[in-house]
């Protein structure tokens, strides 16, 4: 049988892959919505697979490296005999662990990409280089800390609430583990919740990693950010492309989570 270490890196990257490249568009939508330029000036619907190349290439290893790290920490936290509240424990640090790490793999994707979005005249090759002579490398992880102060909670409300979700239809199966099509909707729906909430979060960081060299916001402090964004916008300005985020999550939850239980299960019950 494959190992539990390489079904997750495997699974992990089929399904970072698949949801990133079915859903890409919705992302450009709402990369360009959060923008400090506004929709239309940063595009509209033009050329919204824009930046599709430096996503794709950073999709597969970034969640691969995400569920890598996420299994094998909740493999060693957990034990038979744990509580309820035990399992949330190891759910949320697992989640925030493989973040952590997982970021390093996808902030400087995510820098080429959305700034590719805005500005969709240029190639992701040109941005690339435009980065590295202008910022050098610390430029590519532009907005790491609040990619992360996003992905956590993000994380935290997500993963926790998909894997109570499954084991709710486990429970109400009798035991048996929940379908690939459950797994998928319990993906759909941990996912939009956690996008809906974690939103401010997401305007700031976009904003950071669009932000001009000589732009405060470059310099990466997510509550002045936000504060800004509250401050010239409001309410709505910090929930700028809720919609389209809460399409894109809920969907890609569904496409995500779903396509990895799905490998993983047809990885872990093959023999070599």
């Amino acid at each position: 049988m494959v190992s539990e270490w390489t079904a997750a890196l495997v699974s992990g990257a089929v399904a970072g892959l698949s949801v990133d490249i079915t859903l890409f568009p919705v992302d450009t939508i709402k990369t360009r919505l959060q923008s400090k330029g506004g929709f239309i000036k940063s595009g509209g619907f033009k050329r919204i697979y824009s930046g599709i190349g430096p996503a794709a290439l950073g999709s597969a290893p970034g969640a691969a490296v995400f569920f890598t790290i996420y299994d094998s920490t909740r493999s060693r936290l957990n034990r038979s005999d744990d509580s309820p509240l035990r399992q949330l424990v190891v759910n949320m640090v697992a989640a925030s662990v493989g973040e952590v790490v997982a970021c390093l793999v996808r902030v400087p994707v995510e820098v080429i990409k959305q700034r590719t979005q805005v500005a969709s005249h240029m190639s992701s090759t040109r941005i690339f280089l435009s980065c590295i002579r202008s910022e050098g490398i610390r430029g590519m992880y532009r907005g790491y800390h609040s990619t992360v102060l996003r992905e956590i909670p993000f994380s935290l409300i997500q993963f926790p609430l998909w894997e109570y979700l499954k084991l709710s239809v486990a429970r109400s199966r009798g035991g048996d583990s929940p379908e690939p099509l459950e797994s998928a909707l319990c993906g759909f729906i941990s996912g939009g919740i956690a996008a809906a909430v974690t939103t401010p979060l997401d305007v700031a960081k976009t904003r950071i990693m669009l932000a001009q060299r000589s732009d405060v916001a470059a310099a990466g402090n997510i509550i002045h950010v936000m504060n800004d964004v509250w401050r010239t916008g409001g309410f709505p300005a910090l929930f700028s492309g809720v919609v389209p985020r809460v399409i894109w999550i809920s969907v890609g939850g569904f496409v995500f989570l779903g396509m990895y239980d799905t490998t993983k299960h047809f990885l872990t019950s093959r023999t070599l």
